[in-house]
């Protein structure tokens, strides 16, 4: 099998796990089905990042679905943080930036 359809196969294997999964805990009364579409965006990238762990994609698909969880289900007030995100994800990128150029010279 090649490398592109077993990412899709485990991808898809994954997802249909979490329906499941999510659909007997809407029928038990744990868990909302309707609230739980987040959780399908981080079995996407979980999915995607057992195959690379380096897929920024999968990176990003990841924080989407991390922060539209927490917003849905436990109604966090992102406005409050959003003031640090622009200056934490300066430092990201130039720490990145730093580490890549750091391995390229050792």
């Amino acid at each position: 099998m090649k490398r592109k359809e077993k990412m899709h196969v485990i991808t898809g294997g994954l997802i249909l796990i979490a329906l499941g999964i999510l659909i007997i805990l809407n029928y038990m009364g744990l868990y909302e089905f309707g609230r739980s579409w987040p959780m399908l965006l981080i079995v996407i990238a979980v999915g995607t990042l057992i195959q690379r762990a380096g897929d920024i994609g999968g990176w990003i698909i990841a924080a989407v679905g991390i922060f539209f969880l927490v917003k849905e289900n436990w109604g966090f007030q992102f406005y409050a943080a959003a003031k640090y995100i622009l200056p934490i994800l300066l430092i990201l990128l130039g720490a990145n930036i730093l580490a890549r150029n750091y391995k390229k010279s050792g």
